[in-house]
Parts: structure tokens; sequence; C-alpha cells
């Protein structure tokens, strides 16, 4: 009700202060990338709060209007002439370099800020403007793609949108099947690791009693998750995602419940790229399940695989024999799974295949080449389990050949185990998962993998 009330002010506010533009201005704004950007320096130079807030609706909404091309120049715009007052840096550091004081210093801090940052503060005045600014920078990143050009405007937006959704800015909520139905549509939307079919399917995944869904929100954006976690409660560690999502399973009562499993984690919002949420709603959804079910003890992923066949199909220096090639061509086949000759070969070569993946192999810049394993192993987890014929599905056999895994929370070596992650790069996994490196049991791959 409060945010609902705040945001009818500024509404009010707003629309108030273009009727006082609309009489002040006789002139018509140009709607192209032009007249936005004076609109732009019209904002930066200072207005009254109500016409200032009203003029930074006007600039979102006509940003809308623009096309790709628009706000391509829009954003070349930024960049060139939006940087920091070059008369007023140099004076500043002619000044700290004469007598280096900490008053001069946050001078000089002060002039080197790029006169964008303060642009997109005012935009947020506006109401709905952090959404707004949201998707703008997720328009900004369909246009870098690689390319260096935005480089500094995209620093300086991720900088603020970094400070406006600090942790102690979020919100987390359970998603229950009580939730507004505007809410749940977009969970379905947004889910991005095990579909969501239909509404019946997605009750199935959050009314249960052996269920949850938890999602952190913005007090500015009310009514969009910016990122949730799916979770199911279990007797033991699950080493498929099927039974999970079965539509005939059978309902644990909760009081056997054990396993808290995070089967699925989806961020929603891509302008929000870069600025982390997970690792906080993971340790959060764990306290808030512990206070609810005291008797839990095992808090667990069952994770995906992205990158595993890309990295198996591309990397030619792997000590794979002709025939071991020949043998993973059988996963080209949709139905190789329901051979159990083909399915046992496969296994003792795609395990410790999968086993370096995780424990050996980096990209050219050292870091593991797997997403998902870098978001948990940060994040204190240990590489638990690998699961063979953890997801049939399409995705799941195109991807990392069924390939599914466990990382384990065990809140006693959180820390430690992000540590060694962190600063030596280790990867913290059980004796299972060595032991398929190693090449014990294996009749294919031997110890030039270790």
């Amino acid at each position: 009700m409060a945010n609902a009330f705040f945001s009818d002010l500024l509404a009010t506010i707003s629309e108030r202060g273009r009727t006082l533009l609309r009489r002040g201005d006789g002139s018509d704004t140009k709607h192209d990338a032009d007249g936005l950007i004076e609109l732009c320096s019209a904002l930066l130079s200072g207005r009254g709060e109500a016409s200032g807030t009203a003029m930074a609706r006007e600039v979102l909404d006509l940003y809308q209007d623009l096309d790709a091309s628009g706000r391509r120049a829009f954003f070349e715009a930024l960049v060139r002439d939006f940087g920091p007052d070059r008369e007023r840096l140099t004076k500043a550091i002619e000044k700290w370099r004469a007598k280096p004081t900490d008053e001069d210093a946050s001078s000089l801090h002060f002039a080197s800020e790029p006169r964008r940052q303060e642009l997109i503060r005012r935009l947020n005045r506006a109401p709905g403007g952090t959404g707004d600014l949201v998707n703008m920078r997720a328009d900004l990143l369909g246009m870098m793609n690689g390319h260096t050009d935005f480089a500094a405007l995209d620093r300086d937006v991720t900088h603020l949108l970094s400070s406006w959704f600090n942790r102690g800015f979020l919100v987390l909520r359970r998603i229950d099947w009580s939730t507004p139905a505007n809410i749940l549509e977009k969970i379905i939307r947004y889910e991005a690791v095990h579909e969501i079919s239909d509404w019946d399917d997605l009750r199935r995944r959050i009314d249960p009693v052996d269920r949850r869904c938890y999602a952190f929100f913005h007090p500015a954006m009310v009514d969009e998750p910016l990122i949730f976690v799916e979770v199911a409660l279990t007797e033991t560690i699950p080493g498929a995602i099927a039974p999970l999502l079965a539509v005939d399973r059978q309902h644990l009562p909760i009081a056997r419940a054990r396993t808290a499993v995070f089967y699925s984690i989806s961020n929603t919002q891509r302008g929000l790229g870069g600025i982390s949420f997970g690792s906080f709603l993971i340790k959060q959804v764990v306290e808030e399940l512990r206070r609810e079910l005291p008797k839990l003890d095992t808090f667990v992923t069952l994770s995906p695989v992205p990158g595993f066949m890309q990295w198996v199909k591309q990397d030619k220096d792997l000590p794979l024999s002709d025939e071991d090639r020949e043998l993973l061509k059988r996963l080209d086949d949709p139905k190789w799974f329901e051979n159990p000759e083909t399915t046992t070969l496969l296994r003792g070569l795609v395990e410790p295949l999968a086993a370096h993946y995780f424990l050996k192999a980096r990209t050219p810049k050292g870091k593991l080449i797997d997403s998902v394993a870098r978001f948990h192993l940060g994040n204190g987890a240990r590489l638990e389990r690998i699961n063979w014929l953890g997801d049939l599905s399409p995705k799941g056999l195109r991807e990392s050949a069924g390939v599914m895994v466990n990382y384990l929370y065990r809140l006693d070596d959180i820390e430690k185990n992000h540590e060694a992650y962190a600063n030596d790069g280790e990867v913290v996994a059980s004796s299972a998962v060595k032991k398929l490196l190693k090449g014990e049991g294996r009749r294919l791959l031997d110890m030039r993998l270790s």
C-alpha cells in the first residue's frame, strides 16, 4: 500500500510538472535522438522538483519511441557528449598535484564523474524510472555484442544500478498460489532452466506442501521478480529432474523432509546482468527454510551443465581415441539413452569427461568454463555428485548428454570453500567426483586426464 501511494504521488507530481512544462514551452519536442539529447541537456541544467521529475519522465517516454538506430545514436551521444567536465577535472588535477589533501581528493573524485551519471540519477526520479533504466541497459547490452564502443557508458550505468539494487534494498517474498496472477505469469515466462508448460505445471511447482518458490523484489519494481529459485523438499539427494517434476508424483509428508533441493534459479532482468543476487538469495532461502523446518539438514542443488557438450565437441586437445570419438557420435541419435548397451559404453566415456570438465578444463583466462559451476562454487558449495542420465529432456540431452550435477551447501564449509575457489581457483569436490577423474572403474580415458 505504501509503495502504491508513493508511486501515485510521484505520478501526480510528474503530471503537474508536465503541465508546467507545456505552458512554459511553446515549441514541440523533437521526437528523435537529437531532440532527446536536447531534453537531457535541459534536465541536467537544473529544474524544480516537479518540472525535473516531469522532464525525466518525458525523456524516458521519448526513448521508448525511438527505433534501434535512434537508440544507438542516443547512446553514442551519451558517450561522446556527457563525459566528465574536462575543464573542471583539469583544475581539480592541478590542485591535487599542487597540494594533495583529503579535500582535494574528494574534489578530484567528483570532478571525474561523467555528466551522464547525474543524468541517469535524475532519470531515476521519474515514476517507473528504475524499471525503464533497467530496460534501457538491456538495450545497451544488446548493442554492445562484444564491442567496446559503449563500455564506458555501461560501466556508469552498472555502477549506479549496483548501488540501487544493493542487497539491503531487496525484499524476499515466497511465491505461492495466492501470489497475484501478474507475478505468477512472469514466473512462467521467466523460467530459464526447466520450462513451465502451463498454469497446472506452475501449480505443481509452488503449491504442494513439499515445494517452495522464493523471489527477490525491489521496492521500485514491486511487480517484477528479479531472480527466483524453485525448491523441492525431499528425503535424500536426487539424481534426476524428471521425478521432481512428474505430474503424478506422490507428495512427501513435510515431517519426512530432510533435504532442500534448489533445482532451478532464474534471473529475470537482462538489464541487471553482472549484478549478482543469486548468492544472497540462496543463503536467505536457506535461513527461511531452517526457521520453518528445523529438521532439514541437507541443502543441495540439482543443476544443469549447459556448456558441457559444446566443450566436448570444440575442444580438440581432449585425449580421445578415434574409437572414443566414434562412440560419442551415438549421442546424435535422440533416442540413444533407450539402448542399454549404448548407455553403458557412453557412461564409461562421458562421466570421466564431465569430471575433467569441472576439475581441470579452463577458459583461456583461467576460469571454469561452466557458468553454473562458477556461480555455485563461488558461493561456497562443493561439487558433490555427477548424475548420469539426470536430464533426459531434449535440451538436457543436447547441452549435456543428460548429465546433471549436485552442488552441496554444507553451512559449516561455505566460507572455507568460497575462499579456496576465490583465492586459488580450487574446485572443492567430493571423493566420488575425484575418483571419476582418476579413472577408477573406467574403460576408456586413463590417467592422462589427471
